[in-house]
């Protein structure tokens, strides 16, 4: 049985990761951590910190999905000790994901995935496969409108891909050097020279759309997700697949193979 804590229990993703694991019969909750929900009543302690958590309790995976300004600090705390980490809090560098697994003890994996639907894997890849074979790439993401981070990390890795591939074919399209006095930023945000816009509204979860264009034709990728159930069968692959793993694995592409 893998022992597995959720850190940020008590939020809309974080809530469907307790749901998940708790119906899953090769995993079980060992603890929750969330300081807006601390010492509540439940099938599990609650504890403020991770470092509380951990204290009191022996867990072999930490789950995180909380907020971009905390994320780093948790696992900062569960990596040294040994805890397998997987994240799904968007809006961490690169380079501090590479600082804290390296911070990490022997043998122990932070898994981090800008997206965890099966769905948005096989689009980016899709993506990948396409970038080569247009001069022109764009990137729009919807999400609600509580998100903490724009652009998201999966429209952010998105990019980076595309441009991975097509490299070193660079964009011929009017850029940010067009746009009007005053409405700087229509041509939006540059990832690794790819354009990436992020709306968000009301009435969305989650939706990406990447558009190509070549002479006289465009192709469009799109993927959405209407509820967050679709983010689990990741999340408890992840779960899964971490203890046989170490060091910084991204992308759920890796275990999907």
């Amino acid at each position: 049985m893998i022992r597995v804590a959720v850190a940020g229990c008590a939020g809309r993703m974080g809530s469907a990761v307790v749901d998940a694991v708790t119906a899953a019969e090769d995993v079980e909750i060992v603890c929750g951590i969330d300081p807006h929900a601390s010492g509540k009543a439940d099938a599990f302690p609650v504890f403020a910190t991770v470092t509380e958590a951990l204290d009191a309790v022996e867990a072999d995976v930490l789950v995180d999905f909380t907020q971009p300004a905390v994320v780093a600090a948790n696992l900062a705390v569960a990596l040294p000790r040994g805890v397998d980490c997987v994240v799904g809090t968007t809006g961490l560098a690169t380079a501090t994901l590479e600082e804290l697994a390296a911070s990490a003890a022997d043998g122990t994996c932070l898994f981090y995935a800008p997206n965890f639907t099966t769905g948005a894997v096989l689009m980016m890849e899709f993506a990948r496969a396409a970038a080569p074979y247009f001069p022109e790439a764009e990137v729009i993401e919807f999400h609600h409108c509580n998100k903490k981070d724009a652009p998201s990390g999966t429209a952010v890795r998105t990019a980076q891909m595309i441009a991975e591939a097509r490299s070193p074919r660079v964009s011929a399209a009017p850029g940010r050097e067009t746009e009007m006095p005053g409405a700087e930023g229509a041509r939006g945000a540059l990832v690794d020279g790819v354009p990436v816009h992020a709306v968000r509204s009301m009435g969305y979860v989650a939706s990406q759309e990447v558009i190509f264009g070549s002479l006289g034709q465009t192709l469009t990728i799109r993927h959405d997700s209407w509820d967050r159930t679709s983010y689990m069968p990741g999340v408890l692959l992840g779960i899964r697949s971490v203890g046989e793993r170490e060091g910084l694995i991204v992308g759920l592409e890796t275990f999907m193979d």
